[in-house]
């Protein structure tokens, strides 16, 4: 019998589900804090259901021997290292959808809050001081809000926004015109969110494109008095310079529930003029949480039980009839989808995938899902197999797949093309002895595996430049793995696939770019 260990507080429907599907659970929600605790006992279990206080570091994989799923009863997964739990086999799922609602209403709370000052007017009616006149609070009807990312949470936050007669105006990369209208919003680009807004809030992931993304230069864009909401994730906001903003009147009232810290015992923010914190709540409903708790339950039952996989963050759906044929193709699926999805630069227009020769007669959905994830990962952080094809639904984002009964050189081969800023790219791959490889790039033929970090650069097949490109990843200590090129013609376009042993700086980066062959350079991981 499997059995199941639930080290943070979760609701009791969890534990009877568990139970149900004759599965036994250990509740102890008081081990989540207790690092030391949870390594001397994970060892006996099977699963580890968790919320945010359970940290899963890699001393805690380790000493999981029988581990073989973790669940995650939300969408957040920061507090679980993931490549430590893909390297043991170990399975880690959340439940990206279970309390997108919660958190909406948590943002237009906040929003609410700001506008009438609510928690400062509450402190100090309680104190009997009345202060009638101090509290003039906005309307927020007629207003303008922007909504920085316009997915899942944000595009609800929009509905309700409308509801209360407000203009929704919005910046985000992968929402269509035609799902902007079709949800009844305006995209813009920043800096017009910037100039025109009255209310920001934020519902974008924390990556390193988003990371301050209301840096203190884009806050001294905005208009004066504008109210900055942030239910989304801490570090997207620079806290000091908000603080000096806030001082000023520049902007007239802020409100936090996640902070760069947390938990944010001490944060600038705190004591600052018309400012709301509430302790990371987004999430914090009895129905949010029973439904986030059901679905954890049965999702790692199903695994436990008959190995189907559902919202895994780092494999993809595959039922335990198809994994023995589909195992080898979702792993280069995924890999090209991680490839693709790094030299999307200028945001995502459209997906083409292609599927030639054998694999073409396999079940793709959950190849093309693996595709997604792959792409989706570098840009939006918290996307699995199931949720990747909704979220690029939901941004408008057109997807084509075609298949083809014959491959012209490969038994297989997966092909994808992604449209970025208006121009395609396009590459593909296949599987060679039961290993992925890099088959084409450009329309120009190579066979590379994949290495963990990799050099790409597209340059122009000149005398001199391999000698070049050697020279100065040997003068910066970087040793190269493998090397493959592939080419049009003699002189013409031509590629590089480099894999190297060491992290390639900035600094080299710029380097290899300002080499007169170079047209394009990029560092990719894997």
């Amino acid at each position: 019998m499997p059995k199941v260990l639930i080290s943070d507080e979760l609701s009791p429907a969890a534990v009877e589900i568990f139970r149900s599907r004759g599965i036994e659970v250990d509740f102890q929600p008081q081990l989540g804090p207790d690092a030391a605790k949870l390594k001397e006992i994970i060892g006996n279990y099977d699963g580890l259901a968790i919320r945010s206080a359970t940290k899963v570091k890699p001393d805690i994989i380790a000493a999981a021997k029988n581990l073989k799923v973790i669940g995650r009863a939300g969408i957040g997964v920061d507090n679980v290292d993931i490549p430590a739990a893909t390297a043991r086999g170990i399975v880690v799922m959340n439940t990206p959808f279970g309390n997108s609602i919660t958190t909406a209403e948590h943002a237009i709370a906040l929003m609410f809050a700001a506008a009438r000052q609510l928690a400062t007017a509450d402190v100090s009616t309680q104190a009997g001081k009345w202060e009638k006149n101090r509290f003039m609070g906005v309307e927020l009807y007629a207003k303008t809000l922007g909504l920085i990312g316009c997915g899942n949470i944000g595009s609800i936050v929009a509905d309700r926004a409308l509801g209360l007669k407000m203009k929704v105006i919005a910046y985000d990369p992968f929402l269509s015109p035609e799902r902007a209208v079709d949800i009844g919003v305006e995209k813009v680009e920043l800096d017009e969110l910037l100039a025109r807004a009255d209310v920001i809030s934020l519902h974008v992931p924390m990556t390193e494109k988003t990371k301050n993304i209301l840096s203190r230069e884009n806050l001294a864009k905005t208009k004066r008095g504008v109210m900055i909401v942030n239910a989304a994730r801490g570090g997207l906001v620079d806290e000091a310079a908000l603080r000096e903003a806030l001082e000023s009147g520049h902007v007239s009232a802020a409100a936090f529930d996640v902070f760069t810290a947390e938990p944010a015992k001490e944060n600038v923010l705190f004591g600052a003029p018309n400012f709301t914190a509430t302790p990371h709540l987004g999430a914090s409903t009895n129905e949010a949480q029973e439904n986030v708790a059901l679905q954890v339950a049965e999702q790692m039952s199903d695994y436990l039980l008959t190995g189907a996989v559902t919202n895994a963050l780092n494999m993809p759906s595959i039922t335990a009839e198809e994994a023995p044929r589909l195992k080898p193709f979702a792993a280069l699926a995924e890999k090209l989808g991680a490839f693709a999805g790094q030299i999307v630069d200028d945001g995502l227009d459209e997906v083409e995938i292609e599927y030639e020769g054998d694999v073409a007669k396999l079940n793709m959905k959950p190849l093309t899902a693996s595709v997604l994830a792959g792409m989706l990962r570098p840009l939006l952080q918290d996307v699995n197999v199931v949720s990747a094809p909704a979220l690029l639904k939901e941004r408008g984002v057109a997807l084509t797949e075609s298949t083809r009964e014959t491959s012209p050189i490969y038994d297989s081969l997966i092909r994808i093309k992604v449209k970025t800023g208006g121009k395609w790219r396009s590459l593909a791959g296949t599987v060679i002895a039961g290993a992925p490889k890099i088959a084409e790039v450009k329309m120009m033929q190579l066979e590379a595996p994949f290495h963990p970090v990799m050099l790409f650069v597209n340059n122009s097949d000149k005398p001199g430049f391999i000698g070049a490109l050697g020279t100065m990843l040997a003068e910066a200590g970087v040793n190269i793995a493998t090397f493959h090129l592939g080419r049009e013609a003699e002189g013409a376009d031509a590629i590089a696939l480099v894999g190297v042993d060491q992290v390639i700086s900035d600094e080299l980066i710029a380097r290899i770019k300002a080499l007169p062959q170079v047209r394009y350079a990029k560092v990719l991981r894997f």
